[in-house]
Formats: C-alpha cells, structure tokens, sequence
C-alpha cells in the first residue's frame, strides 16, 4: 500500500472574530456556515470534520480562546483540500473573511499527515499548530505554500525514532 493511501491530510485552522457570533454583523457568515459545511461533506476526498457534540458545526467550540473558533477537517489529500478550498464556494466565503475575522499576525493554518482512519484531537492540533508558529514549517507541521508529503513525514518520523502513528 503506498503511503498516499495509507495517510491523510489533516487540518486545522483558527479565526479571531471581529466581533460576537451573535452580532448582526456576523449573521451572514452564520448563515453561510451550513451550506459550506454540506459543500464540505460532499466534495470528493472529504474524510472528517469536527462538529460540536450535540450541534451540526464548531463554532461553539473555543479551545484557542473564547473569542477563536476553529475549523478542523481531515482529506484523502492536498488536492482535494485544495480543490475545495480553492475551487470550490468556498472561495467566495473565504474572499469575505476579513469582513467577520481579525488578520492573523501568527500562524493561523496547519496542515499534518495522520494515519488513515485514525481522527487527530484537537489538542493535537493546537500542537501541531504551536509547533508551526514555533519551528517554521517542517514534515510535522506545513502550510500550503510549504508543503511536504506523506513520503517525507513519515521519513522524517522514521528517523526521528517516533511511531508512525504521531504522524
């Protein structure tokens, strides 16, 4: 089995909220938060999403600060993230992100190789994250634009000495 499919592309990003999800001036973010979600869901290489216990999204979540939501998913690979990312509708609703959220002056995206069919934690995510704004991009830790494969994260696990599992 290659190890294009035997990991996964993780993940994980954050968002300042310019002001309170119940704001008017937050309401048309809100509403496009669902049909986003089912774009998500539905695009081919889409795995996982995380989702408040009890509700359809994360937006309640705050485990980066009380005024932070996350967005955290996980893709068969880069070019289906991209594809949704970038070429999907999303797009639309990413052009208008600075009309609900603050510029990030630190790393704000993370992208992490996971094994296939294991879901990576929140916790490790904020890792991953911290790592990132810590150490630059690296097999661990990358964004798009510093990209690394699957080949190259388990390569550099391998000689790392840890478990392929800690992808």
């Amino acid at each position: 089995m290659s190890t294009r499919t035997r990991y996964h592309l993780a993940q994980f990003n954050v968002g300042t909220l310019r002001y309170p999800l119940d704001d008017p001036r937050m309401a048309d973010f809100l509403a496009l938060v669902e049909p986003v979600n089912a774009l998500a869901d539905g695009t081919p290489g889409f795995v996982w999403r995380l989702v408040e216990e009890g509700e359809a999204d994360a937006t309640g979540l705050r485990p980066a600060g009380d005024d932070v939501i996350v967005n955290f998913s996980v893709w068969e690979s880069a070019e289906a993230l991209w594809d949704f990312v970038y070429r999907s509708g999303h797009l639309e609703t990413m052009r208008r992100r600075r009309e609900w959220f603050q510029r990030h002056v630190d790393a704000h995206l993370v992208l992490w190789w996971v094994p296939a069919g294991r879901v990576p934690t929140v916790g490790e995510a904020m890792e991953r994250l911290a790592l990132l704004e810590a150490d630059g991009p690296s097999p661990r830790a990358f964004t798009f634009a510093s990209s690394f494969t699957a080949e190259e994260a388990e390569d550099a696990e391998r000689v790392g000495g840890a478990e392929p599992a800690a992808l």
